[in-house]
């Protein structure tokens, strides 16, 4: 009988694996906090309706939802950002603005595994409520940055493709296009990297023929990568709309610019990112080298907390995946090797000296040393042994001998190097030898 495993697209994650994940949660906290975000936590199990209201009755298909035992619709979360919302609006009129907030939790959406893509996964989400300028989204990308750039990333390992969508509706309203029509086109926008020309065949199904000309200048602003070259296709149009945004990007580019971070950022308006939520500016991490998918993505939010029931409140925010992080992290070779090894190993002769080493063991311990000692009687001269295999830097040997002396013999199991201290000294001795490592 083989047992029972894991379900499809979970993991499980043993001790190196385990060590793996905390060193991205760290690094990506260290970030965090440097740049003043407070964390929080929430729910794995909310109203199916709350992310109805997000995305709509499809979203369903995607999600582990259930009647619960007490007759409620609900939900495993398939993101924070809903909660999240919840969370700042119920209590937005006693928060201080901006209000800089962030979370790493589990996450479950019931879709095919595939690579970088399970059923149960994590993520980092970061949000800023309560700031309707870009310098929200100078910070957002910063941090972004921060978040890769941390683990030893370069310019050359990542980009940050920044986008717009509230430029594009305003592009696509100068050239006499419909609201109905302008969200077609973005839909269009959104799948032409992957499908070119096919991406337009929806538009067409819906609004009849697209004409050349207004193609031809669709594609044209696909294609923009500068912000003189956005400058430049904007300058035809009297649009107050479009200075605005214009502006916006500027003061973008110029601040991300100033903090030395231009070589990690270019402009992509082929990013629209498919969520109609978004209602502003919008980015996503890609990896520069690789064929993995977006390592992240993020945007302007600013009717999401209303939509769900509380006060007006502007919004913007990003996610980040433990899975892609991780892969490409092993991909660089920047993964690093976790020694899962103790401090100290004691040596302890028998039982009479057990007792004694015991105390010793339990304050070491105590002021966060890492001790392990054998939980059975062991041969003395097989503990040296296992002394050595454990990776320990120091062995405390409790021997008969030592123990009528009143010492305690220590041994710098890298050098192999002893001295026998008092008893009364070892906690110091200690201290100081392990202090210098």
């Amino acid at each position: 009988m083989a047992g029972f495993q894991s379900l499809p697209g979970f993991r499980e994650f043993f001790p190196e694996d385990f060590s793996r994940r905390q060193h991205i949660f760290r690094i990506w906290r260290q970030a965090a906090r440097a740049y003043g975000f407070q964390e929080y936590d929430a729910p794995v199990l909310e109203p199916l309706e709350l992310y109805k209201a997000k995305s709509g009755d499809e979203i369903e298909a995607q999600l582990f939802s259930f009647t619960d035992k007490g007759d409620r619709d609900v939900a495993l979360r398939p993101e924070m950002t809903p909660t999240v919302c919840r969370m700042v609006g119920a209590k937005a009129g006693a928060l201080k603005r901006p209000i800089k907030w962030f979370s790493i939790g589990e996450f479950y959406r019931y879709e095919r595994a595939q690579k970088g893509r399970l059923r149960a996964f994590n993520q980092f989400n970061a949000d800023i409520f309560g700031e309707v300028g870009a310098e929200a989204e100078i910070e957002l990308i910063a941090l972004l940055i921060q978040c890769l750039a941390g683990f030893g990333l370069t310019q050359d390992d990542f980009s940050i493709r920044l986008s717009d969508r509230d430029l594009w509706f305003f592009y696509l309203e100068a050239l006499a296009f419909d609201d109905a029509q302008a969200r077609s086109i973005l839909t269009a926008i959104d799948r032409y990297e992957k499908m070119g020309d096919e991406a337009f065949k929806s538009y067409t199904e819906a609004h009849g023929a697209l004409a050349d000309d207004k193609k031809a200048r669709v594609l044209a602003f696909l294609k923009i990568r500068s912000l003189a070259e956005l400058t430049a296709a904007l300058q035809p149009f009297a649009s107050e709309k479009l200075s605005a945004r214009l502006a916006d990007w500027r003061k973008v580019l110029h601040g991300l610019a100033a903090m030395g971070l231009s070589d990690f950022v270019s402009v992509d308006l082929g990013v629209v990112r498919g969520l109609a939520y978004y209602t502003g500016f919008v980015f996503e991490a890609f990896d520069r080298k690789g064929d993995l998918r977006a390592l992240a993505g993020g945007g302007r939010y600013n009717d999401l907390v209303k939509k769900i029931g509380y006060a007006d409140l502007p919004a913007v925010g990003f996610a980040i995946g433990a899975v892609t992080t991780g892969l490409l992290l092993e991909q660089r070779g920047l993964t690093p090797t976790f020694v899962n090894a103790p401090d100290i190993y004691a040596v302890i002769g028998g039982e009479a000296e057990r007792a004694a080493a015991f105390a010793d063991i339990c304050a070491l311990r105590a002021a966060g040393w890492r001790v392990e000692y054998p939980l059975k009687d062991v041969a003395f001269g097989k503990q040296f042994k296992l002394a050595s295999e454990t990776g320990a830097k120091l062995a405390l040997i409790y021997g008969g001998e030592e123990l009528a002396k009143g010492v305690v013999k220590i041994r710098d199991l890298s050098d192999r190097s002893e001295r026998e201290v008092p008893r009364t000294d070892v906690f110091a001795t200690v201290r100081d030898a392990l202090s210098g490592q």
